[in-house]
């Protein structure tokens, strides 16, 4: 298919897709609704298939028991290749959390102060990000900067932007949102920023640092920095309702790792074995200890749940960004986790 023609079938079908999921996406999830729970994970997985998700990848790990991982629908819908429930993919905004450890950690070894603003560290952006002088880095994790989210200019899913670069150029010289700290507002700009901070701050990749700080102490060898550090074999392929073309080769910029990685991520990030000294407290103080994660072709959800003592994480390889699938993602966790609680109380 040619490039031209791609992008003219995702425009039409952002735009028909937002019209028919008016008319018919409340149905779809009042019947899932009104469905009665089954007995088992795996059994509320396999019927997730039938909502019209692709494939689905869950991870379970129960207090000091070993993992659990159920899977369902297809790793690559026209191989028909059966979804792996340690396949690769993209955690999208999951990844802030990785982020907000690292800063975290370059906090309590005074590489960074929280309340220092954005013009101290980056001087050349004075005058093209408004209220630069009194932004602060604070205001940065806790999305209460008001600077416009990049993600939300014109085409940027149909033209992604090649470098971090080119996406902050985005929304220079536009005005805020609202003014510093007034109120909360997410914005991936943040994060981006972030991340051009802490690669000033060590000298080297952000995702050097986040491995040697994060994941190699935790042993974690399935979490990569972006597609172009993996096979692409290993990776879930995404959709987009209404689109037939694979497009998991389209880079967003997302870390990408397993489930599992992901939920030993989590349960450290939770109990705190992640942190040393006084770094939990800063984490704690800044940002919350869950996240989804949604891009094209990937919505995801990474929670522990303390009554339970339960961590799970929820891949779902089937978007459509104005429609319901991400309506019924989080349904079918929410029945999951359900499960879970309801069989635990019968033991």
């Amino acid at each position: 298919m040619r490039k031209n023609n791609k992008k003219l079938i995702i425009r039409i079908v952002l735009f028909v897709g937002t019209i028919t999921s008016l008319f018919f996406v409340p149905w779809v999830l009042v019947k899932v609704w009104l469905t009665p729970l089954p007995n088992t994970v795996q059994e509320q997985v396999n019927a997730s298939i039938n909502y019209g998700f692709d494939g689905i990848i869950v991870y379970v790990q129960q207090k000091e028991n070993q993992p659990k991982f159920y899977a369902a629908g297809y790793h690559n819908r026209k191989s028909k290749t059966p979804a792996n429930p340690h396949a690769l993919f993209k955690i999208a905004s999951i990844g802030k959390l990785y982020d907000a450890v690292a800063v975290s950690k370059l906090v309590a070894n005074k590489q960074l102060d929280l309340n220092q603003n954005l013009a101290y560290y980056f001087p050349e952006l004075v005058g093209r990000i408004e209220n630069a002088t009194t932004i602060t880095l604070k205001m940065l994790v806790q999305h209460r900067s008001g600077i416009p989210n990049f993600t939300n200019t014109p085409n940027f899913w149909i033209n992604p932007p090649k470098t971090p670069n080119e996406a902050l150029k985005r929304i220079l010289d536009l005005p805020a949102n609202f003014q510093p700290d007034k109120k909360y507002e997410y914005s991936n700009t943040n994060y981006l920023l972030i991340s051009n901070l802490i690669e000033k701050v060590v000298g080297h990749s952000k995702f050097q640092f986040i491995k040697e700080e994060i994941l190699n102490p935790l042993q974690l060898k399935h979490t990569f920095g972006s597609i172009n550090d993996v096979n692409l074999d290993d990776v879930m392929s995404g959709y987009y309702v209404g689109v037939e073309e694979d497009i998991k080769t389209t880079n967003y910029g997302s870390m990408i790792a397993t489930a599992e990685d992901v939920g030993i991520f989590i349960r450290a990030l939770n109990d705190g074995s992640l942190f040393n000294n006084n770094e939990q407290e800063i984490y704690t103080s800044l940002y919350k200890l869950d996240h989804t994660g949604l891009i094209p072709g990937y919505q995801s959800i990474a929670k522990y749940h303390e009554d339970i003592d339960t961590v799970v994480i929820q891949f779902v390889n089937t978007t459509n960004f104005d429609g319901y699938t991400w309506s019924l993602g989080e349904m079918v966790y929410s029945r999951m986790v359900k499960i879970l609680k309801k069989t635990q109380n019968e033991l």
